[in-house]
């Protein structure tokens, strides 16, 4: 499959192909209101990424993202190596991420195993849970280091 970088010209948020698409070009654009968009706006809404401890709630989801698109640093992330289940009205996404994260002192490439689960909301894909883990012990320490 095609890795799915957010820079892609078809990004319909109704098809899931474009739900992930408006996703990573929220995230590679450091576009917080695109991603408040992607993601259900709901306390049901749960996030456990490499950074550590499970979010509950767009609210606490949130305050990831803003500490991510606020560091000092470039960071960039594709989609690739991924299947999508569809189901009536969820649809689970599960893949790799590869990206990098620049700062002026380093570089790190980042290989991150990830799965989205989208569920239909008012016409929508929205995001209601996000798995991310680093199976790389020394990558995942340097990537929490710099990213904190």
């Amino acid at each position: 499959m095609t890795p799915i970088t957010g820079y892609e010209d078809r990004d319909d948020p109704q098809e899931p192909v474009g739900a992930l698409a408006e996703f990573y070009r929220a995230f590679n654009g450091r576009d917080l209101a695109l991603m408040e968009c992607n993601w259900d706006s709901s306390d049901e809404a749960s996030m456990d990424n490499p950074l550590g401890a499970i979010r509950r709630g767009w609210n606490e989801i949130r305050k990831v993202y803003e500490r991510i698109f606020s560091i000092k640093a470039t960071v960039k992330v594709e989609f690739y190596d991924y299947a999508i289940h569809r189901f009536s009205d969820t649809f689970l996404a599960v893949g790799r991420e590869r990206g990098t994260l620049n700062t002026q002192d380093a570089s790190l490439d980042l290989k991150i195993r990830t799965s989205r689960w989208y569920r239909m909301i008012d016409g929508r894909w929205r995001q209601v849970h996000h798995h991310g883990s680093i199976e790389d012990a020394d990558l995942l320490a340097r990537y929490q280091a710099m990213v904190r």
